[in-house]
């Protein structure tokens, strides 16, 4: 696991310039919130999360 976070960082330091900010946003309670305005709970809800995809 060590060598896929050295490759890893690795790649985002060799693409830093091209990086740009990306926006993820959840939908709770009816409505679509940024995760970044979440609090750190809430954070670590998202985080636990498990996707799937419908057949």
């Amino acid at each position: 696991m060590t060598l896929m976070k050295t490759k890893t960082n690795e790649l985002l330091e060799q693409h830093q310039q091209s990086r740009t900010k990306c926006l993820v946003y959840t939908r709770v309670m009816g409505y679509h919130r940024p995760v970044e305005s979440f609090n750190i709970g809430k954070k670590g809800e998202h985080k636990q999360r498990i996707h799937f995809k419908e057949c």
